[in-house]
């Protein structure tokens, strides 16, 4: 075979190459990649969690602890979001927690007693390091119905330098101020939390 026709069987090899890559295959268009995941419907397991709606909302009262400002995460009462800062305008408790963490189930039930309790300072939790269905499933299975937020991207946490434990509790005083509650590390009586928020 001739160098002539050699080249001619390789340039015809590369036509047929190209031309089945460039193919389209079924009824995708050509680069239309693989199909997206729609976000799940969460109304059903809101509706079951029975959370009240937040505080805070984008360009909602300014104030709250400085560290927080900016920062939006989602309500997991109604999905909406919300401006951690202007949700906490006052004297109240922060609460950071994950569905794994045990001990955080625990405590959620002796803050939602207290946020009962007239006279009470707001408290609001925190999800971190979970899904928000996975929250809201263990949040009406524990009963507990606090205001509570979903922060997927751990902004708060990391703006606040909270330690790498969980549950961590703030206490957030009048002027915006954040103390870290250091003792008790988890909450086990209504009276220890009356006692911390003051």
């Amino acid at each position: 075979m001739s160098a002539r026709a050699r080249w001619a069987v390789v340039v015809l090899v590369l036509v047929v190459a190209g031309v089945v890559a460039l193919w389209p295959r079924g009824s995708d268009p050509v680069g239309a990649g693989p199909p997206s995941r729609s976000a799940p419907d969460l109304g059903p397991l809101r509706e079951r969690a029975g959370l009240p709606p937040c505080a805070g909302g984008p360009g909602g009262t300014p104030g709250g602890p400085a560290g927080l400002r900016g920062l939006t995460a989602t309500c997991l009462g109604d999905g909406a979001p919300v401006d951690l800062a202007a949700a906490l305008p006052g004297r109240a408790l922060v609460n950071f927690w994950a569905t794994w963490c045990v001990p955080c189930q625990e405590e959620l039930k002796v803050l939602d007693a207290y946020s009962r309790e007239p006279g009470a300072a707001q408290v609001l939790a925190v999800l971190v390091a979970s899904k928000e269905g996975d929250g809201l499933e263990l949040l009406a299975k524990l009963g507990v119905r606090l205001p509570a937020v979903h922060d997927p991207a751990d902004a708060a946490r990391r703006a606040l330098r909270v330690p790498p434990r969980l549950p961590v509790s703030y206490v957030v005083g009048e002027d915006g101020s954040l103390t870290e509650v250091a003792e008790p590390l988890v909450f086990e009586s209504v009276e220890q939390v009356r006692e911390v928020v003051g």
